[in-house]
């Protein structure tokens, strides 16, 4: 029998309270999206209190301008995050049921659409304030691993977003049926910890180096690089933890066990997978026409 390491006993919640008969709950997913928006703030806000870090020693903004920025953020995160979830992943069912696409409650968000939804207001808030918006968007980038750190661990606690079926020594078995239910497995079935892989990828490694360049090596003096160099370094981390993790069941059918979005003859790429090839491409490019310009 292969080693394997049982879930830790680990509640989703911090704690509940009850106020006039309605129960409430700081749950570990929500403290590591406060977290990580508290942290990145404070982290730009020190970045641009530093002028010698910019090009012609000038932040793109002052410290007050990061808290009308901050929120400008966060409604991209959520309206992005909801609405390419319902594109990329779902479409047909919000279609039947256009009036669950408001319903965040209920859980569905895509990283990808919450990406996207992040540029359009980083362009709404730079043009209404006249300012570089590429030096705005490198200065999020420099944060944003802190938030993927905290989330993917909170996904990790949740006993969410779990892995494939492997027979590793650090296969951990997941609580519930659909994480234990593996047809290719006789008894107790262990997964890839994928949530974190892809902490340790792409908000560990990926935030340091990162932070790294944009303090010690110059690189917000190069607008367009931190951005450039987060987008291919994100794609190319998601893109090797979709091998491992586990296909969104929408994509699996008896005839496509791997989930794959697109395939032929069994080989093909994963939802996550297509989506993070283009990350790649453009981070590359950006990067490469930042250092040169």
């Amino acid at each position: 029998m292969h080693a394997m390491i049982p879930f830790p006993d680990i509640s989703p919640e911090l704690f509940s309270i009850s106020v006039f008969g309605m129960e409430f709950a700081l749950r570990w997913y929500a403290l590591a999206y406060i977290a990580g928006i508290v942290i990145g703030w404070r982290l730009v806000v020190a970045s641009v209190r530093r002028p010698d870090l910019w090009p012609d020693r000038t932040a793109p903004m002052d410290p007050r301008a990061v808290e009308d920025l901050l929120t400008w953020v966060i409604l991209g995160v959520i309206l992005g995050g909801r609405l390419g979830y319902v594109l990329f992943y779902q479409p047909g069912y919000y279609i039947a049921n256009p009036g669950e696409i408001l319903a965040v409650w209920q859980g569905g968000m895509a990283f990808h659409g919450g990406l996207l939804g992040v540029v359009v207001a980083v362009l709404v808030f730079s043009m209404r304030r006249g300012i570089r918006w590429l030096s705005v968007a490198d200065a999020l980038c420099m944060v944003t691993p802190v938030g993927l750190l905290l989330g993917r661990i909170a996904n990790f606690i949740n006993a969410e977003l779990w892995g494939r079926p492997t027979d590793l020594p650090w296969g951990v078995i997941f609580p519930g049926r659909a994480a234990q239910d593996c047809a290719e497995v006789v008894g107790l079935c262990a997964r890839h910890p994928s949530q974190l892989y892809e902490a340790a990828l792409e908000g560990l490694l990926l935030g340091a180096v990162l932070l790294w360049l944009g303090w010690r090596r110059g690189a917000l003096r190069a607008p367009g690089t931190l951005t450039g160099v987060f987008f291919a370094g994100y794609g190319a981390a998601r893109f090797l933890v979709e091998f491992v993790r586990q296909p969104d069941a929408q994509f699996v059918s008896p005839g496509n066990p791997l989930g794959l979005a697109v395939h032929i003859d069994g080989y093909g790429l994963t939802m996550g997978q297509l989506l993070s090839l283009p990350m790649i491409a453009f981070g590359i490019a950006m990067a490469l026409w930042a250092r040169r310009a």
